[in-house]
């Protein structure tokens, strides 16, 4: 029973040591707070190897080690933070904003970072994928030419990296997220006193954009969406048979009897995201290994060692790619911009990889050649898969820019 009771404290004194040992990895919690905090912990770990009662010293050590835990998840929390925006000699822009925020939409407390070398540029507001996806880094380091042009607005949606506890996960709906967003937008313009704001969207967030500016086209000035999502439920039918086939192919009878077990979609309830990964995930490691694709870009560990993350946030980044797409992907079965949206009151422009998998563009093609509004454009990036605004960043920037400095009068 001794033996027992201290292999249980061991292991939950290593476990209560690694938010220290992670503060100076991978959080801007500052040295002279995580120092401190490392002292004590040793001091509490220490402590039990003390004179008798061995019982008693040892219970002490691991409510000490437990509250010094709980401190490095606070101060991760408190000193997170969004990098400074520097010149080339390493000095603060006097005009740059570079900010980490929590804002109120509507009557929710959600998170933004703000970007942008002068602030009295172009407002453009970046919409991550998922649902419940977070991408404050990725988007940072990939697009880090756009805040020379704008102010680049990052939104942590609802269910998503910070904002993950912004909203009951029951209450995660299409409509939900567009009314925040269109608060989101408004805020913007009011904030930094523009007469409309540019709107950028990825994956999922392509289809949020869409939903945004037929909304409201007036707080708009031009649209692009990348790894344009259409038509969820046909999207996914030819992923989950692309991811089908290839198994086939490659004699993976494993991977055939698995994807055949869970059957195609549509999906519901609790595991539609592990359902949905079981096939994505695959159409992902076909792209990733695609000669004719440049470099995927990603680096999932760098993102989340990003010091816009706490130690908490990161945990949460991983729940919202499961917990929100359970409850908000099967929502989005029965849409089709095909039919749903065939006019847009505003410019819009799609930015194609032409190796994607995950968003076949056909399906783009398609909807491009539906599509009413004043001005669109269909743009290939030959080296891309389904994020040429990674694989291709610097590229896709200067098309971007390009395109929606054509379509305002700043």
């Amino acid at each position: 029973m001794q033996v027992l009771y201290s292999i249980v404290i061991l292991i939950l004194m290593i476990i209560f040591c690694l938010p220290i040992i992670l503060l100076p990895l991978i959080t801007a919690v500052p040295f002279w707070i995580w120092v401190p905090l490392a002292l004590v912990a040793l001091f509490f770990f220490l402590f039990q190897f003390g004179s008798k009662p061995v019982r008693i010293k040892r219970l002490t050590g691991v409510v000490g080690m437990l509250v010094i835990a709980i401190c490095a998840v606070v101060a991760s929390q408190f000193f997170a933070t969004t990098p400074p925006i520097v010149d080339s000699n390493g000095q603060t822009i006097s005009q740059a904003i570079a900010s980490l925020e929590k804002v109120t939409i509507n009557d929710s407390d959600q998170w933004i970072s703000i970007r942008g070398k002068n602030r009295e540029n172009p407002v453009l507001l970046f919409l991550s994928g998922g649902p419940g996806g977070s991408q404050l880094v990725t988007e940072r380091r990939a697009l880090g030419k756009l805040e020379e042009f704008f102010v680049v607005v990052n939104w942590d949606q609802p269910g998503a990296g910070k904002s993950y506890n912004a909203i009951d996960q029951k209450d995660l709906t299409v409509d939900r997220y567009v009314q925040d967003g269109l608060a989101l937008a408004a805020y913007l313009r009011d904030r930094f006193y523009k007469d409309k704001i540019f709107l950028l969207g990825e994956s999922w967030g392509s289809a949020l954009g869409i939903w945004l500016i037929q909304k409201n086209p007036d707080l708009f000035y031009a649209f692009a969406g990348t790894g344009q999502m259409v038509a969820f439920l046909e999207n996914d039918l030819m992923c989950y048979q692309f991811a089908v086939d290839l198994a086939r192919e490659r004699g993976d009878s494993k991977k055939v009897q698995t994807l055949e077990k869970q059957g195609p979609p549509p999906y519901y309830g609790k595991g539609t995201a592990l359902k949905e990964s079981a096939f994505l995930m695959e159409t992902f490691r076909f792209m990733n290994a695609d000669p004719n694709i440049s470099d995927d870009g990603f680096n999932t560990f760098q993102d989340l060692a990003g010091p816009e993350y706490g130690l908490l946030d990161k945990v949460n980044w991983f729940r919202g790619l499961l917990d929100t797409m359970d409850t908000v992907y099967p929502q989005l079965w029965e849409v089709d911009f095909r039919i749903q949206a065939p006019v847009l009151e505003i410019p819009v422009y799609f930015l194609i990889g032409r190796q994607d998998v995950n968003a076949p563009p056909a399906l783009t093609e398609e909807y491009y050649q539906i599509l009413q509004a004043p001005k669109k454009e269909l743009i290939w990036f030959e080296r891309s898969g389904h994020n040429p605004w990674v694989t291709e960043a610097d590229l896709f920037s200067e098309v971007l820019v390009d395109r929606f400095f054509s379509d305002s009068s700043q």
